[in-house]
This record gives structure tokens, sequence and C-alpha cells, in this order.
């Protein structure tokens, strides 16, 4: 049969708590629970990251070299687990059975191990196999002393090998450094992510986007494809290369684009500053440009999920600047805006409505 040898990140995701959660419930009913979080695990990671296959209560994936940049991968840990939070919220509060497999639903948690080595991919009757050195250290990861040393039951471990091939930034990105040592795979040196931490700061940070009733005008495009590439195609600057502007210089957090993170787009002559004032990864993100003229505006930028489509919809309102400044920068911002998304359109087989944009306010 076939085999290649690949590059490129490891992830294993495991469901924290298992053996307890089974021993201590009736079989069929944890067995349904299980399976039902673990379902939630593979679809969101799958649109990311190749998922290989389920190993019982973990879900064992790779991505090659250049199918995904950090940003992307640090997401998609962290929108995995919000959702996996919030199905086990879900469960607990849609059931009223007391039995023990709804009742401890909560000390169910979740951990990923994240790698970067090499493997070698091999066709087989049951589907791909992945093999090699590195598929050892990954699963030998799975048993760590994180919980132990840190106190963490929810976390992301990355390799310094996966740390040194994205570009990661440990320090800035508030990473703890952990050591692991295993006989037949030697000293692993990792960082650590607080998962839990991360959810508690997603559930009180603040949103900003631009609603319907307030955008001065919005454009939109019909993107084929799932919401997690058409997500990379709009904040990848790389591939915003591609259809959007002449150069992009992108100031990130740690190696990562989120809220906070800064660019300067030089579109023709003409240089936009924009700063990211929300960010929720593959549903939306809010930024404030600063235009010519002293204009600031505020954008939304919302991902619309479909059957084999993403609708993509940019709203956009006035954050300062004086009206009649305004009302010509503003201008100027929808042609530029409906340029870049005919430029996008000559990428793909994309479809751009033809009469859904709002009227520019006061025009």
């Amino acid at each position: 049969m076939s085999a290649s040898v690949g590059h490129g990140v490891l992830l294993l995701a495991d469901i924290s708590g298992y053996t307890d959660y089974v021993v201590g419930s009736p079989l069929e009913y944890a067995e349904d629970v299980v399976s039902d979080v673990t379902g939630t695990v593979v679809e969101r990671l799958d649109p990311v990251i190749n998922v290989n296959k389920v190993e019982g209560d973990a879900a064992f994936g790779y991505a090659l070299d250049g199918e995904l940049d950090a940003t992307m991968l640090l997401d998609a840990v962290e929108e995995c687990y919000f959702a996996f939070r919030g199905r086990l919220r879900g469960i607990e509060h849609a059931v009223s059975c007391t039995c023990p497999a709804c009742m401890k639903v909560a000390d169910l948690d979740l951990k990923f191990v994240v790698h970067h080595g090499e493997f070698v991919r091999r066709a087989s009757p049951r589907g791909e196999e992945l093999t090699g050195n590195d598929v050892i250290v990954v699963h030998r990861l799975l048993k760590n002393s994180v919980t132990a040393a840190l106190g963490l039951r929810a976390y992301a471990l990355f390799t310094e090998a996966c740390v040194a091939a994205l570009g990661l930034d440990p320090v800035a990105l508030e990473l703890r450094r952990h050591v692991e040592r295993h006989p037949d795979v030697g000293e692993v040196v990792g960082y650590v992510s607080d998962l839990e931490a991360r959810w508690k700061h997603e559930q009180g940070r603040r949103r900003i986007s631009v609603g319907e009733e307030e955008a001065a005008f919005r454009v939109e495009i019909t993107v084929p494809g799932g919401a997690e590439l058409t997500w990379e195609l709009l904040t990848s600057p790389q591939k915003r290369l591609l259809w959007q502007v002449d150069a992009v210089e992108q100031v990130d957090v740690g190696g990562r684009r989120a809220t906070g993170a800064s660019s300067v787009c030089v579109d023709g002559r003409t240089k936009i500053y924009e700063e990211i004032l929300d960010w929720r990864p593959f549903d939306y993100f809010t930024e404030r440009l600063s235009l010519p003229g002293g204009v600031r505006a505020v954008l939304t930028t919302s991902l619309q999920p479909g059957a084999g489509v993403t609708r993509v919809v940019t709203r956009v309102r006035r954050d300062g600047g004086a009206r009649l400044a305004w009302l010509t920068a503003a201008r100027r911002l929808r042609r530029r805006l409906d340029a870049r998304y005919a430029r996008l359109a000559k990428l793909a087989p994309v479809q751009i409505p033809d009469e859904r944009r709002l009227p520019l306010a006061g025009v």
C-alpha cells in the first residue's frame, strides 16, 4: 500500500475524567454522553485539522505544513474547548434525569497535546494510518504531570518543537513552561495554555459588533466552503494579499492574531491602519480603521455558514472625524470594499449579491 512522509502538526484532544465518569455511571448512558461530546470535539476540529481517528475518548489528527498557521491552530483549539464546555452546559440544562451519568457530566473536561514533527502516512483498509517517532511522542504526552505540577485540568500542551515551527512567543501568549520525561522518548519541553482561564475570560469579555440598524452601509459575498477556511482567507495576512491589498504588515500578539492586534494595509498609494476590537474566531471580527482625512470607521465582518457555502457580511459605521470628511471617506471605503470582494470573486467561483447593500446613510 502507498505511503508518504509528511511534516506538520500532530494533535490529540482527550476527554479528562473519562474513566471515573464511565465507572461511576450506567454504562449505556455514560457512553451516549461521551459519544455526544466527542462528536462535538471532532466537528469543531475537523475543518482545520485532518481528524485521523477517534481513539476511545480521544481524537487524533494532523495538519501538514502550510495547511494552517499559528493563529488558526490556537483559535481551533480554543473554539473546540469553548464548544465542548458549551455542550456540557447544554446537557446539564437540558436534562431532568438524576442518574449519575447526567449528574456527573460536569466532571468531564478536555485537554490537548500538540506537537510538530515528521510522520509516515500510510493507506490501510481501516483508513489512513500515521506512524513514526513523533506520533509516539504526542501519544506519550497524553500521560503527563501537567495537572499535578500546574494544577490544571483543562489545558493545551504545545511542545517546544510546535512552538518553534509556528513562531509562537510563549511569554507574550502567557504560556507556562513545562517539562515531561518518558523513558522511550526522553525529555520533552512544552508550554501550557490554561483553557479554563480562557473560557472564563471568553464568558466575561465585552462584545463589540456593528448592528444592522447602526450600519451606514454593508457589503456581502457568498463564498464556497466552510466558515473556518473562509475565516482564514479573510484574516491571514498571506491569504489577504491574494485579494485584498497590495501589502499587509501585521503586528500580532506573540505570533497570534487576536483582539488588540493591529496592521497596516497598503492599497495602491493609500495606507489604512487597522485595529482589532473584537475577535470571535469563525463567527465574526470587528476592527477599527483609521482612514485618510482623520476619519475612523468600525467594521464588523460576520460569517454565516450555509449548505457548502459561507455568507460574509461586512457592516460599517462611522467612529470619528468630521461629517463631511466621513461622507467622502465612506464613499471611497465602500468602493474599496466592493473592489476587494470583486478580486476575491476572481479567486473562486463566488457569487456576489446584486442589491443587498444598505444605502450609505446621509448620502
